[in-house]
């Protein structure tokens, strides 16, 4: 049954230019509240981006990149043709309110409070961001930043962070690269926006640009491309990542994770990569290599990009969103000679260029080696809570099995044919444990069969995840 339709106007979401905060983030916080405190609730339609925009009075791509950070929170989901609505298995928390005992003074007394175990995928451990060494490693930076260094800079990126990147990417990931043809985004959802923006232009007359995408993949990222004017096509995936059978021969560009698939977590298999690339080659299309949770393989040395099969075919993209912190806005795109004026152009559009005193502390901690110590630090630990969540899950859900190889920061827990995901979802929310069922990042319904749930272990301890399993399972029981 369709959820209800809401307007802009049943959100009573005030915008005020004159405030410091961003009208990006107001739009964003006052959806999130209206969530929180049920005003919207699970299955409401949101009013389209456009519609939004001009009700609201501001940019149509500011509502878009709201919409985009709330499905990437789990707040909305969005399906092709269906519209975004609100998730379900988002509980309702009530403001906090003030009880007053008697006596002089009161006491500030939640009457809601946040879901306790938060198995929300695409997370790192924000407690473990190395805040000393980035301190350093800004000082460091800014010491050797030249006073030109703070004016408008190359669309590029700070000439050191480029270096540092050709490097380290040389070196880890094998990729074929000169610092020449590395761009420095605002993490891989500008690299995307930028790309889907260039293919538009490029399109002869004015045709439908479309992008082949995996199946299941991040709403997010769907919805960005399809904001940029791009058609989605949605192509199967299986054990061995993208089925090259299935793409179609018109498509302008794919976008793959073969690293660590998402949100599956298969890897693309030697002989797929080979095929992927050849197929590139044959048909003239690109490829937009998303390197997702590289940095994080437990059982063994990661695969190489996959960038160095076709370098003259591939767009290899990346960031410190997971190895350090979304928060920094640090992504890089290294890209084909002939693709690099467009993009230029297109970045110098869209922000002249991504702050540059991040970028120089990047770069310190990029060639002192201190990012790598930290990834390795953090690749135990992440190691350890996805081995809690699999002993947790064979002691209280034998019949749950984990699905995909033990990397990243998330894993999918196949569930027993006939269980509803989201209705597991929303019971266990009433338990204050949050778990992510599959259907938002489903395109079509035969993608990735039979009921699952997404889950993230990086925020949560091992005792944590432990506790939260145990809920789950008195919910599934």
């Amino acid at each position: 049954m369709p959820g209800k339709w809401t307007t802009s106007d049943d959100l009573l979401l005030e915008i005020r230019r004159e405030a410091k905060m961003p009208l990006r983030q107001q739009v964003e916080n006052g959806i999130r509240s209206a969530i929180q405190q049920g005003r919207l609730a699970a299955g409401s339609r949101l009013p389209s981006t456009r519609a939004f925009a001009a009700d609201s009075g501001v940019a149509r791509g500011l509502v878009v990149e709201a919409y985009a950070q709330l499905v990437a929170e789990g707040y909305l989901t969005t399906r092709r043709g269906a519209g975004t609505h609100v998730a379900h298995g988002v509980p309702a928390t009530r403001p906090i309110e003030i009880s007053k005992p008697s006596g002089a003074g009161g006491s500030l007394t939640p009457s809601g409070s946040r879901l306790r175990y938060d198995f929300r995928p695409g997370v790192p451990d924000l407690a473990a961001f190395p805040r000393a060494a980035w301190l350093r490693a800004t000082r460091d930076g800014l010491a050797r930043l030249p006073d030109a260094g703070l004016s408008y800079g190359d669309s590029r990126g700070l000439s050191e962070l480029r270096a540092a990147l050709a490097e380290y990417l040389a070196r880890v990931r094998g990729v074929a690269v000169d610092p020449r043809f590395v761009l420095v985004t605002n993490g891989v959802a500008q690299a995307l926006a930028l790309l889907a923006a260039v293919l538009v232009r490029r399109a002869p007359g004015g045709r439908p640009v479309r992008i082949g995408v995996e199946d299941p993949s991040g709403p997010g990222q769907r919805l960005l491309l399809e904001a940029a004017g791009v058609v989605v096509h949605p192509v199967t995936t299986d054990g061995e990542g993208i089925d090259i059978r299935a793409l179609p021969s018109d498509l302008a560009a794919v976008l793959v994770t073969p690293a660590h698939q998402f949100p599956t977590g298969v890897v693309m298999s030697p002989g797929r990569r080979t095929e992927l690339a050849n197929w590139a080659r044959r048909t003239g299309a690109l490829l937009i290599e998303d390197d997702y949770d590289a940095e994080y393989r437990f059982d063994r040395e990661p695969s190489g990009a996959l960038q160095g099969l076709a370098p003259e075919h591939i767009v290899y993209t990346g960031s410190v969103s997971k190895g350090l912190a979304p928060a920094l806005r640090l992504g890089w795109a290294v890209v084909p000679p002939h693709l690099l004026d467009e993009l230029l152009k297109a970045k110098a559009t869209h922000d002249l260029s991504s702050p540059v005193l991040g970028q120089a502390a990047l770069a310190s901690m990029l060639t002192s080696r201190v990012l790598e110590r930290h990834l390795r630090k953090t690749r135990r630990m992440y190691r350890d809570r996805r081995d809690a969540l699999g002993s947790a899950l064979s002691r209280y859900l034998p019949g749950v099995i984990l699905a995909g190889v033990p990397a990243g920061l998330h894993a999918v827990a196949r569930l027993p044919s006939g269980l509803d995901e989201t209705a597991v979802a929303g019971a266990a929310a009433a338990l204050s444990v949050g778990v992510y069922p599959m259907a938002p990042y489903r395109v079509r319904p035969e993608a990735f069969p039979g009921p699952a749930l997404v889950l993230g272990y990086a925020p949560l301890s091992v005792t944590e995840i432990v506790e939260g399993i145990r809920l789950l399972a008195v919910v599934i029981r």
